[in-house]
């Protein structure tokens, strides 16, 4: 049995139970036989009914679902009901795109040989997708891994965080209630982290979609078999230029939102933060000014802003770095204290060496770092320094600054005026080089999810 608590107080919530190997095996072997028999393939119009009904029996739960999330993953109710808002969005987003997946003419006749031939190209689905998920958006990462697979027609094995299981298995059980027979979508909590190994790295497997840490996440790349696929989604250490030109009135609200949503439990989460030396000092005191007034605590009340950590553990390591940077030389202008078993005070840190932890890695809590810079294009180098990469900010009103930034600095996607964590769920969603690999975003990973197979004709 796996006991799930609240992430705030350790307070008991329920038991569930766990699948072992031989589960594994009965669930791997419904999501074979369906998908081998082809005759039994819903249709496009069927899958795009049952992601429909779906969206409408997630509205239907919503308040449940928004304080399940804040319980058992620690998100602010505020911010949990806005997940569950983009849930319900991104469920019609993938029947939506089904309108738009299809395949393409192959130019025939463009030498004597391919003379009276006429070619066209169709999606198929690729095959079982094992899809592994993380806790810090218990609902929305389970929605974008398995709501392309829904409406794809990939049977699907989901697996959620071993903290945060409970938005995931009731979301399994509404997608049974909208229609979709249950071999097409299975839950799996299994009992050892060794069972998700073999589910991830099982031949049968065509695609593997996985949220969570680099470490476990390349690991299992490596261990796929062969021909199948897959969609890695790691972390960064999200750094966002302030120039002299930003508007100081207007930055501070979206910055604040970048590093401290969530307490800072998010893979694009604004971390490292390098200001133009003419408004450093005017720019760390509004900042310092405005986190200090956050309020931190339990999340199902309707006025917290920043939540707990996931778990001690998590709460112990992040008070360790920002302890190793100040004992470095960073000068610690607000928080670092902690408040209870799991929660910490939100940070704000300067000048921390470039050596330590929070300047190189991911913190994955509340807390960010202030650089000081004079040159645009050093504050890019320094910004571009690490090998991970995934999305950054520029703020500023001069234009030509903004588009310089934009284009010399090594992210997937750079937001102008807007913070790191910016994101709609239709949009491209990807880390680069250690952060991740393939395309996230509900229409790009359907994309991934189908193979083209051609079809030729011949005039006989």
């Amino acid at each position: 049995m796996l006991q799930v608590v609240q992430a705030f107080d350790r307070a008991p919530i329920t038991e569930i139970a766990t699948d072992d190997a031989a589960a594994l095996e009965a669930k791997l072997q419904a999501a074979e036989r369906v998908f081998r028999n082809r005759d039994g393939w819903l249709k496009p119009h069927e899958r795009m009914a049952i992601l429909r009904r779906l969206a409408g029996l997630i509205a239907g739960k919503r308040d449940h679902l928004a304080l399940q999330i804040a319980r058992e993953g620690g998100k602010p109710l505020p911010d949990a009901i806005v997940e569950v808002t983009r849930a319900i969005d991104g469920v019609h987003n993938a029947a939506d795109e089904l309108r738009n997946l299809s395949g393409r003419e192959i130019p025939m006749g463009l030498s004597p040989a391919a003379v009276d031939r006429w070619a066209f190209t169709t999606k198929e689905p690729i095959g079982i997708v094992a899809a592994i998920s993380a806790f810090n958006h218990p609902l929305n990462l389970i929605v974008h891994q398995v709501a392309p697979a829904i409406a794809t027609g990939c049977p699907v094995i989901i697996k959620p965080a071993g903290t945060t299981p409970l938005s995931c298995l009731d979301f399994v059980a509404l997608v049974h209630e909208a229609g979709l027979p249950e071999a097409w979508c299975q839950s799996f909590v299994p009992e050892t982290t060794e069972l998700a190994e073999k589910l991830a790295t099982d031949p049968r497997i065509g695609f593997l979609s996985f949220i969570g840490s680099a470490k476990v996440g390349w690991y299992l790349h490596s261990k796929l078999a062969h021909g199948a696929r897959s969609a890695l989604e790691h972390g960064g250490v999200a750094p966002a230029i302030v120039d002299k030109s930003a508007n100081l009135e207007a930055i501070i609200e979206p910055m604040v939102k970048g590093g401290y949503y969530h307490a800072g439990q998010v893979c694009v989460s604004t971390q490292r933060i390098y200001v133009h030396d003419s408004i450093v000092n005017d720019f760390t005191e509004r900042l310092v000014a405005r986190v200090k007034k956050l309020r931190t605590g339990d999340p199902v009340l309707k006025d917290t802003e920043v939540g707990p950590l996931i778990t001690p553990k998590e709460a112990d390591r992040v008070a360790s770095w920002i302890d190793e940077a100040v004992k470095g030389g960073a000068k610690l202008l607000t928080g670092g204290k902690r408040l209870s078993e799991t929660t910490l005070e939100p940070t704000v840190l300067v000048d921390p060496s470039e050596e330590a932890r929070i300047s190189r890695e991911e913190i994955f809590g509340p807390a960010v770092a202030i650089y000081r810079y004079r040159d645009l294009d050093d504050a890019i180098a320094r910004a571009n320094s690490l090998p991970v990469a995934f999305q950054a900010s520029i703020f500023a009103q001069d234009i030509d600054i903004a588009l310089r930034a934009a284009n010399r600095l090594d992210a997937s996607a750079v937001m102008i005026n807007d913070p790191t964590t910016f994101r709609t769920d239709w949009m491209p969603f990807a880390g680069r080089r250690e952060s991740g690999y393939a395309t996230g975003g509900i229409p790009f990973t359907m994309r991934d999810m189908t193979q083209e197979k051609m079809i030729l004709m011949r005039r006989s």
